[in-house]
């Protein structure tokens, strides 16, 4: 986790403190658990609760223990016993200490989600709030980088909208499916505990039971949990990606806000750079990078082996810390994004006309054309436009084979730009549910 690139709300889940709190939960839930069945007694389940529940866990403390016995959860459980006295006998009754690892891992999981949650809409109501102001303003749409034919920006927000929609509920499912406990003991046959503990502790950690633990909860959840994170970081960059070229100097339709005081380059005082959504391209590659690891983690050697344990120390802090930095960042780029419907205008306008070439394609093969010659008659004339001889529509008007299917006013009438915007009300009572 890099504090550049941090929110303190988030990485906050991921501080030893909280970690430590939680396992104590674990623990404590798994004695109260108990007491029914006589295993521990209420007594000491008292105790434990009484004493460590608003314990000051010594992170250093814990830290130096676990440097003699080489064991994180043992050292946990000394220090706590430390805090305890002599009831915390009773701690840990049955399990193991992947019930506590995994079991607070998911819990972590599912806190960072919320927040990610709450992050996706926030960014889904700014990108609602400017789709609906340009939702008329007509502008290029691009295919392969090149001018296509006329969308407006509204509509270019939208569709990032529905994407964001999508990755929303992306994540809902990717919370319910990481949101497992385990309390099954040391291969997760229930040898030493009973399945009753379990689903009490799951209900206490806002969690469900796993269905089937082996020392572990099964890491595919853990998989499909990081490949969302993922596809979640590739919809960031892509709307990114699309606010970097329209801040290109040669396009310049729309650009990140650029602040009093605020300097793009140390050489160059004219430079106004994109800088914030080529951080946001960068920070979906990391986010990107969890991915294959967590794929990988899926092939554990029979019940157990912990070479998924250092790879998810690492990629659960920084991959949810660093999405949900990156969530807020587009959220404020959005916001703040500034829009030059002229130019859009005047960038459509460059090529004379050109965007209307299939209408008049269509026109063509409707006034009884072949589609082949239809096709050849637009290109021959769109042909002298691209290479800067002058007007489509003229050289439409101008050419025999054209002028015998249709009129001047009919070529006239398609070069009205309103055509294009006549379906914008269905594709936002599509997306928004609203026109």
């Amino acid at each position: 986790m890099i504090p550049r690139y941090s929110r303190e709300q988030m990485t906050s889940i991921w501080s030893p403190e909280s970690k430590f709190k939680i396992w104590f939960d674990i623990e404590a839930h798994a004695a109260s658990a108990q007491v029914k069945m006589g295993v521990v007694p209420q007594e000491a389940a008292d105790v434990i609760w009484a004493k460590g529940k608003d314990a000051q866990f010594n992170v250093e403390r814990i830290d130096e223990i676990e440097r003699e016995v080489k064991h994180d959860v043992i050292a946990f459980l000394t220090h706590l016993a430390e805090i305890v006295g002599p009831e915390a006998r009773f701690v840990h009754q049955g399990m193991t200490s992947s019930d506590v690892l995994d079991t607070c891992f998911n819990v972590q999981l599912v806190k960072a989600t919320d927040l990610l949650l709450e992050d996706m809409d926030k960014l889904l109501a700014a990108i609602k709030k400017r789709a609906f102001e340009h939702k008329f303003t007509i502008t290029i749409g691009r295919s392969h980088g090149i001018h296509a034919e006329p969308t407006t920006f509204g509509v270019k927000l939208s569709q990032a909208f529905a994407e964001f929609d999508r990755c929303r509920q992306r994540l809902v499912n990717a919370r319910e499916e990481i949101a497992t406990c385990a309390i099954s003991g040391a291969i997760g046959t229930f040898a030493n505990i009973d399945p009753s503990v379990e689903v009490y502790v799951a209900e206490q950690m806002g969690l469900s039971p796993e269905p089937v633990s082996t020392q572990v909860i099964p890491r595919d959840r853990h998989a499909m949990y990081f490949a969302t994170l993922g596809v979640v970081a590739s919809s960031i960059e892509r709307l990114a990606t699309e606010v970097r070229h329209l801040q290109r100097t040669e396009v310049l339709e729309a650009e990140e806000f650029f602040s009093k005081g605020q300097k793009g380059s140390s050489a160059m005082p004219h430079k106004r750079n994109p800088i914030l959504t080529e951080n946001l391209t960068g920070l979906a590659r990391i986010v990107r990078s969890a991915v294959t690891p967590a794929l990988e983690n899926v092939a554990l050697w029979h019940e157990r082996d912990i070479s998924h344990s250092s790879v998810e120390r690492m990629i659960g802090p920084d991959a949810t810390v660093t999405l949900d930095f990156a969530l807020m960042r587009l959220t404020n780029v959005v916001e703040n994004l500034v829009v030059y419907p002229e130019t859009m205008k005047a960038n459509m306008d460059k090529l004379g006309g050109l965007h209307n070439s299939q209408r008049v394609l269509l026109a063509l093969t409707q006034a009884g054309l072949s589609r082949e010659n239809s096709y050849s008659a637009v290109q021959r004339n769109a042909m002298k436009v691209w290479r800067g001889e002058g007007d489509f529509a003229d050289f439409l008007k101008a050419d025999d084979e054209v002028s015998a299917a249709l009129t001047d006013a009919q070529i006239d009438d398609m070069f009205d730009d309103a055509y294009h915007m006549k379906h914008v009300d269905t594709i936002f009572e599509r997306v928004f549910g609203e026109s």
